[in-house]
């Protein structure tokens, strides 16, 4: 009998388990890549460590609530940078567009990320613009890749090596804004939401942090499979357990209503602009003031800690009083959000 062959699925696009699975068969094992795997790639350069990173974005539809393609490109690649413990310095831009696609939309696109970038201190340098026949390519899809200057001190951050028991956990923000944003953009489930994606740049937050406290143990941010994935993530790689409140994760309340009538979890949906970070429990409440001082970190919370646990589980403390294990999502909520 003729051998089966896999096709690629919209879930190995979910940043989940299939995700991993399909980054480490296909390219890690041909590219020779080192884990573990991180957001951003570290590189010495002379007497320089230097973290690089790239992202393609294909979100659909490119206008949504509180950003655009454009916007969101630059945001990722700059907080890819960031959460790696690195100073975001240049960016590259590259646009497959489609025939047809109206100038206007391009110039609004282009104006928000030069903003973007501004804002954050980094430069948008180098690009490549390719167009293609209507119906190959959908709207415009933008790849972008970033370099920054990664200091000496900071080099564990993105590597989870200094991750231990005791160690608490903290994020900037409610979670889940971006998808919920982006799905009520789309128009076809009929709802109409005043939720905004979390869209931006957490370069200026984390490097404040960053500054100021010196036992930061590792940061990331919750793009595709959120805050769930980055957990299941962190425990195998640090090789210990998490436990987190429930009660303790801010969600937006019309982010929750939707998420109930739509079964999503929204500790599993995307996110644009929000960053766990790992800090030794002496420093936490410095951590979180510092955050709830910068718009992008206003409500901070702390929502659990790292334990020892050689099965490396992370078990979610429900609102009730019980417990569950939280896994690795195998499938995908929400196809193209980033």
């Amino acid at each position: 009998m003729e051998a089966k062959t896999e096709l690629v699925s919209m879930s190995h696009g979910s940043g989940g388990k299939l995700t991993g699975r399909l980054i480490r068969e296909v390219f890690i094992s041909r590219f020779g890549m080192a884990e573990p795997l991180t957001d951003s790639a570290v590189v010495d350069y002379e007497e320089q460590r230097l973290a690089f990173t790239t992202d393609s974005y294909v979100i659909d539809p490119v206008f949504f609530p509180g950003g655009n393609i454009g916007k969101l490109a630059v945001c990722g690649t700059i907080n890819d940078l960031a959460v790696s413990g690195a100073i975001p310095k240049y960016i590259s831009a590259a646009f497959i567009i489609e025939e047809g696609f109206h100038i206007d939309s391009l110039k609004l696109i282009a104006d928000s990320m030069a903003f973007e970038a501004e804002k954050a201190g980094v430069k948008i340098i180098t690009g490549d613009t390719k167009v293609v026949e209507k119906g190959k390519c959908d709207s415009i899809f933008i790849s972008t890749s970033g370099i920054g200057i990664l200091p000496a001190d900071r080099v564990h951050i993105g590597a989870a090596s200094r991750v231990k028991p005791g160690d608490k956990l903290i994020i900037n923000g409610p979670v889940g804004n971006h998808s919920i944003a982006v799905l009520g953009a789309r128009k076809d489930l009929g709802f109409v939401s005043a939720v905004e994606s979390d869209c931006a740049s957490l370069n200026i937050l984390t490097g404040k942090i960053l500054n100021e406290c010196r036992e930061i143990h590792f940061m990331r941010d919750l793009t595709r499979g959120g805050l769930v994935t980055v957990l299941c993530e962190l425990a195998g790689m640090c090789g210990n357990g998490i436990l987190i409140n429930e009660s303790c994760i801010p969600v937006d309340e019309a982010v929750k209503g939707i998420c109930e009538i739509l079964g999503f979890d929204p500790l599993s949906l995307a996110n644009e602009g929000k960053v766990l970070i790992v800090v030794k429990k002496d420093e936490c409440e410095k951590v979180l003031k510092i955050m709830r001082k910068d718009p992008a970190g206003f409500s901070a919370s702390e929502i659990g800690e790292i334990i020892a646990d050689k099965e490396n589980k992370v078990i979610l403390k429900t609102q009730i009083g019980g417990e569950r294990l939280l896994i690795m999502p195998t499938g995908i909520q929400l196809p193209r959000i980033c």
